[in-house]
């Protein structure tokens, strides 16, 4: 009997050799280690970077607001405020002794800092934050320890800067570094010296806290119109698949009727005739069978647009000859509204009429909701190749009688979808005395009319 020894797995090696991607980690390593990582990516990776300051944007809400020519000036405006700002720094560097060599590095390093930060700002950071130990070496002057008062100002401008820039995080990461500078000098301070360092501290967490906030609420607007834009266009997308489901209803209706009719003429016709041919017998009973067939697979098909809950309703759809009552409704309803119709008056497919009617029913409701009191107008032209509309009103009266009603925001959409399905043209918008106008064509084919059957009389 054979002894074996067991052998334990060994996890395998990554790229280096090493097993740390197995090796357990407590919570407050692994927090260190991810703080390390953050620290890495925000102020070690990348230092020389090239990230030149962009211009504001001309859309802006102050600069829109300025002549074209001051607007163009106008985004190099955080460029002017960063230049002032070293200007002033390389003032207070060089104000002890502006004709001794060292002062002049002492005004020229903390400005090239806050000057850098245009160009690379992680780079302006460790600038402004080592020539800080370096001008109060050499200054014999100042008393205060451990900046001077234009690195003091410096470090503070190229820090509000690279945190306007940056993120939040970045914000921290110099604070921190700032805080272990200062902790570091005081060490080696002098008794006798004076101590910038709390200052410091202050009013660097300050200016930073208020930038984070600044961060947080422009992050959080930008996401709200973000997630505002996608509502909208939902909602739009979702009304029009609504209008669209209302209008293929409405035709299913108008196209199922008319197959319904075929199909019963076909069948009754031969009856009509005495003695008809056999092969007059087998047209109509191909004719009616191709109508039925039809008739199922339009109900097979366009039937799914039905809601459960949807019944085709009894009555046939409107047309333009039912518009009397759609006016008689709106004149009760509190809106004076008139009917001219040019042109020869003749019968139109029904799908025209239906939309016709439901184009002038929309505008009308629009007129009610947006300008109450106001008068409309509905002019129907039967011209050569379509059919005219044109619904137009006139501003409401001050002072408004009935309370406007915002409505869904979608009528204007419901009828272009319906000029659309017909091929037509259709223009909408203000007028300049502050009423609306709706202007529709509808083509109709020469042969179309009356094609669809009687029902549709004008």
């Amino acid at each position: 009997m054979t002894e074996t020894t067991p052998t334990h797995s060994r996890p395998p090696r990554d790229a280096e050799g090493a097993y740390s991607a197995y090796t357990p980690r407590s919570p407050e390593i692994r927090a260190a280690v991810e703080a390390l990582r953050g620290l890495r990516q925000d102020l070690l990776h990348d230092v020389l970077a090239y990230r030149l300051l962009p211009r504001r944007p001309a859309t802006g809400p102050v600069l829109r607001r300025l002549p074209p020519r001051a607007r163009r000036y106008g985004r190099w405006m955080p460029h002017a405020v960063v230049a002032a700002m070293a200007l002033c720094v390389w003032m207070i560097g060089a104000s002890p002794d502006p004709g001794w060599p060292p002062y002049l590095l002492m005004s020229f390093l903390p400005a090239a800092a806050v000057l850098l930060t245009l160009l690379r700002p992680v780079a302006a950071f460790w600038l402004s934050l080592a020539s800080a130990p370096v001008l109060c070496v050499i200054d014999p002057l100042w008393d205060l320890w451990p900046f001077q008062p234009g690195s003091f100002l410096a470090h503070l401008c190229v820090m509000t800067v690279v945190a306007i820039r940056t993120r939040p995080r970045t914000a921290a990461w110099m604070w921190l570094l700032t805080l272990v500078y200062g902790a570091m000098a005081e060490l080696l301070r002098h008794p006798f010296e004076g101590t910038d360092t709390m200052p410091m501290l202050f009013l660097s967490a300050v200016v930073l806290l208020v930038v984070t906030v600044w961060h947080i609420r422009r992050d959080a607007e930008q996401e709200v119109t973000a997630q505002q834009t996608v509502t909208a266009h939902e909602r739009s997308r979702r009304t029009l698949l609504e209008e669209r489901t209302t209008i293929a209803r409405e035709l299913h209706d108008v196209v199922a009727h008319h197959m319904s009719v075929v199909a019963i003429q076909a069948e009754a016709a031969p009856y009509r005739v005495q003695n008809p041919p056999e092969e007059l017998e087998k047209a109509f009973a191909t004719i009616r069978e191709n109508a039925v067939a039809a008739l199922t697979e339009l109900r097979r098909v366009l039937g799914v647009v039905r809601a459960e809950d949807y019944e085709a309703p009894e009555a046939p759809q409107p047309t333009l000859a039912d518009l009397d009552g759609l006016l008689a409704n709106v004149r009760d309803a509190g809106l004076s509204v008139d009917k001219a119709v040019t042109g020869a008056v003749r019968e139109l497919p029904q799908g025209v009429e239906l939309s016709a009617y439901r184009i002038v029913q929309e505008a009308l409701s629009n007129t009610l909701r947006h300008a109450p009191g106001a008068d409309a107008r509905v002019e129907i032209g039967y011209v050569i190749g379509g059919l005219g509309l044109r619904v137009v009103n006139g501003p409401p009266p001050s002072p408004v009688p009935v309370k406007s009603s915002p409505g869904a925001g979608h009528g204007i959409t419901g009828m272009r979808e319906r000029v659309t399905m017909l091929n037509g043209e259709m223009t909408a918008g203000p007028l300049p005395d502050g009423g609306y106008e709706v202007t529709v064509f509808l083509p109709v084919a020469t042969g179309a009319t009356g094609a669809m059957g009687s029902e549709g009389g004008a």
